[in-house]
């Protein structure tokens, strides 16, 4: 029967009350007395010399404060990157500067020249308007595979458009005889193309400065604000730690977009303090297009070799990973130490070897996005398996099954080591929910109708709650990934738990409260859950890459120990008994073999009015906090399955059916979890039908607003009823103490390649020799994969 409290309960979630009653409190809901308003001059050239800005019309408008320009900053530090990567040399990777506001040049449309505050938006607006700026234009930098070959350089002061050409897996030798000694090679080039996150709220800003204690407040929409704070603070700003609070109240979707320090946030902090003024700043949606850290962008040529027994013996891959035109906060480590670790995938292929060319271009900077590295490492493996299964003549699924790593701990040839996992009970699970035996009949449905069916399957693993700290220190990364949590227990018993991740979306108010719940025996609306404030809550690291519930949940779950072990102290005394006969269940703190017990609520107000024991031997008070530094990473996995019908005629592709079997662990909330995949198997339905960020050969950003940049929509979508987190699939983490695996992005990742390989086999089931179509997957570009193979 299904627990209606507690770990394991679909539990509804709380915070949705205020959200759907219109109570949720936002950035932009926040506004200071007497704040002025920013806005950017932003770039409209790809790449250009500033040979000068003419401010003095601009300045003399009515209601303009002031007017900033790269001038203002010069002194002031660049925003850093979080993370150096070191190439297949033992060489640092190059790291140019990056301004708050351009300096000497611009670097992609929408780099931000100047910025002007004033009273209202509108006069920031009209102002900007009348600034001068006199650019040289410049070679744009837009073709990665050119950019490396030669050409304008977008930093002058490096020695290449090459960030870093980096290795990794196994030896160059073994891999080449691999190759050499295979049976069969198959090869493909394929492009996880350029996408932009489009989280429902824009980014904003507010920066705010107290001269009477010279302390400054930042409200940003971000998703890990002690980072934001550590960030700007000690590397852009030189503002101490102690003076710089930074809050990120509601944050209305962040999808890896709203991690990062961006050169608005330290502008607003910055200005607010020179103008004695609170500055506030929103983005438009075209804005954020051109200032938003894009996702993906890689280039790829993989090789998969196979021995005559259709065993996986080796995998290679070559990719072109677009940087951007500067390094975002985490930027390096995507396409290496969190794509590359993933290479080997859920098979037990014994060479494995990844070579990653970060470039810069004169286009907005790339980073992490949902899945960050993974989505991308799936794509190139599970089409290349397709592809080879094809080639082979063999089943797609029972290839997959042959090579499935089963034995764990399985340590792979990319430095990751798999705690636990059962692919095959994924696999199982999903041709269960797919109905693969009917499958045929309702290909000839579609045939009927003069329709092409297809179907498209894919294994997927991936590496979530990135850890441990001392290691990713040695991979380059320049922060800790631990989490914290601090637990304060009020004295008549209610609780309120501090914790360093931040929830946006992911249901933290509601789920982490059953955890503690759970282990003290009492109701979740007894505790509380703050987050998002730097002045009250621990060091912690934010959300993102599905760390929320395995990390910081673990430092909660340690706080809470503590906790208890102190609560069974007090109640030994109270009991007049040895603590080690002291039990906790349900509430009740009692005497083991006896009928003596005292309340929760009883020992934490004796806690906080200690009458009943001596205080020599236990100090007042309840509250602890615990910090987590995990030993390694989750591995949550799944087998996806796919139908779709493609019209040959138009190529309009429509997805018939979709089931997604997942292995998250023990699962907290059902169906929080739940609504976790489908919302990421939506973006990468989206990736792999319809989104695209586009430049030109002039470095021009052709899909800058949602008329150019084609969303998911309902309609886009097939019923995701038949998912289920299916607990015959669940296999717990052993290094944590919930046993939990990371949830958010496995949607995102096991998608886009499992429609891909659908249709695919819809076409050539309609006897087009179409081997590969790369995403999004457009009418026009299926339609002509279809006339081109024909």
């Amino acid at each position: 029967m299904p627990k209606d409290h507690g770990i394991g309960a679909s539990t509804k979630r709380r915070e949705d009350v205020r959200f759907l009653t219109g109570a949720g409190n936002y950035t932009d809901d926040i506004n200071v007395h007497g704040q002025a308003y920013v806005h950017f001059l932003r770039s409209d050239v790809a790449h250009g010399k500033i040979n000068g800005i003419d401010t003095g019309a601009a300045a003399a408008m009515p209601g303009v404060v002031r007017i900033f320009t790269g001038a203002d900053f010069e002194g002031v530090g660049g925003l850093p990157c979080g993370w150096q990567v070191t190439d297949k040399n033992g060489a640092p990777m190059q790291e140019p500067a990056h301004p708050v506001l351009a300096q000497g040049k611009v670097r992609h449309v929408g780099d931000p020249i100047a910025a002007v505050v004033a009273d209202s938006l509108e006069q920031a607006r009209d102002a900007a308007e009348a600034i001068e700026v006199d650019i040289t234009e410049l070679d744009p930098v837009v073709d990665m595979k050119a950019a490396v070959a030669g050409g304008a350089k977008v930093h002058d002061d490096l020695t290449s458009n090459l960030c870093y050409d980096w290795q990794f897996g196994s030896e160059t030798a073994d891999v080449e005889k691999a190759f050499a000694e295979a049976a069969h090679v198959t090869t493909l080039e394929l492009i996880n193309q350029r996408m932009v996150a489009n989280p429902m709220e824009p980014r904003v800003a507010v920066g705010d400065y107290a001269r009477a204690n010279d302390e400054s407040t930042l409200y940003t929409t971000s998703q890990n604000p002690h980072v934001i704070r550590l960030l700007m603070g000690a590397f852009v700003l030189g503002i101490p730690e102690h003076k710089l609070r930074v809050v990120a109240p509601d944050v209305g979707g962040g999808f890896g977009t709203k991690i990062f320090h961006y050169a608005e946030e330290a502008f607003c902090t910055f200005a607010a303090k020179a103008c004695n003024r609170a500055v506030k700043w929103t983005a438009s949606r075209s804005e954020a297009f051109m200032s938003d850290a894009h996702g993906r962008d890689h280039v790829t040529t993989i090789k998969l070799a196979l021995d005559k027994d259709n065993n996986f013996t080796a995998v290679h891959t070559d990719t072109y990973a677009n940087m951007g035109a500067y390094l975002s906060t985490f930027a390096p480590s995507v396409p290496t130490w969190l794509h590359g670790t993933l290479m080997a995938g859920n098979y037990k292929t014994p060479n494995v070897q990844v070579n990653v060319k970060a470039v810069f271009t004169t286009t907005v900077p790339v980073d992490a996005y949902r899945g960050a590295g993974r989505p991308e490492a799936t794509f190139q493996l599970e089409r290349v398996i397709d592809k080879a299964a094809r080639e082979l003549g063999v089943d797609p699924i029972a290839l997959r099954r042959q090579n499935f790593v089963t034995q764990f701990p399985y340590a792979t040839p990319v430095a990751v080591e798999y705690d636990t996992g059962d692919y095959n009970a994924t696999m199982d699970k999903m041709e269960e929910l797919m109905d693969l035996s009917g499958f045929e009949a309702r290909r000839k449905a579609s045939e009927a109708k003069g329709m092409l069916r297809g179907l498209g399957i894919n294994c997927f693993i991936e590496a979530c709650g990135i850890a441990p700290s001392n290691l990713v220190g040695q991979l380059g990364a320049r922060a800790g990934l631990y989490d914290a949590a601090t637990v304060r227990v009020n004295a008549t018993g209610s609780i309120s738990v501090m914790v360093g991740a931040h929830s946006h979306g992911q249901g933290h108010e509601t789920a982490f409260p059953q955890v503690v719940a759970e282990m003290i025996g009492i109701p979740e609306d007894q505790i509380d859950i703050v987050h998002g404030d730097t002045s009250k809550i621990p060091f912690g690291m934010g959300t993102y890459g599905s760390r929320s519930i395995a990390v910081c949940g673990s430092a909660m779950v340690r706080a809470t120990e503590k906790i208890i072990n102190k609560s069974k102290k007090i109640a030994a005394h109270l009991l007049e008994a040895a603590e080690a006969d002291i039990e906790l269940k349900d509430g009740q703190f009692s005497v083991a073999g006896t009928d003596k017990s005292v309340a929760w609520g009883d020992v934490t107000l004796a806690a906080y009015v200690p009458h009943n024991y001596p205080l020599e031997d236990i100090e007042p008070g309840l509250e602890e906090t615990a910090f987590y530094d995990p030993a390694n990473f989750t591995y949550p996995a799944g087998a996806y399955a796919c139908e779709v019908e493609v019209d040959p005629e138009t190529g309009v592709t429509s997805i018939e059916k979709f089931v997604s079997a997942d292995d998250f662990g023990n699962v907290i909330n059902p169906m929080i979890v739940e609504g976790q995949v489908h919302g990421g198997i939506a973006q990468g339905i989206g990736q792999a039908l319809l989104e695209n960020c586009a430049y030109d050969e002039n470095g021009q950003l052709l899909s800058a607003s949602y008329m150019d940049y084609a969303m998911p929509r309902a309609d886009d979508l097939p019923n995701l009823d038949s998912y289920m987190v299916d607990h015959s699939c669940q296999t717990p983490c052993t290094h944590n103490p919930l046993g939990v695996k990371g949830c958010g992005e496995a949607g995102a990742i096991g998608s886009p390649p499992t429609v891909i390989n659908a249709i695919v086999d819809a076409l050539q089931s309609g006897g087009h020799k179409v081997d590969h179509i790369d995403m999004p997957a457009t009418p026009s570009r299926v339609w002509a994969a279809m006339n081109n193979a024909s």
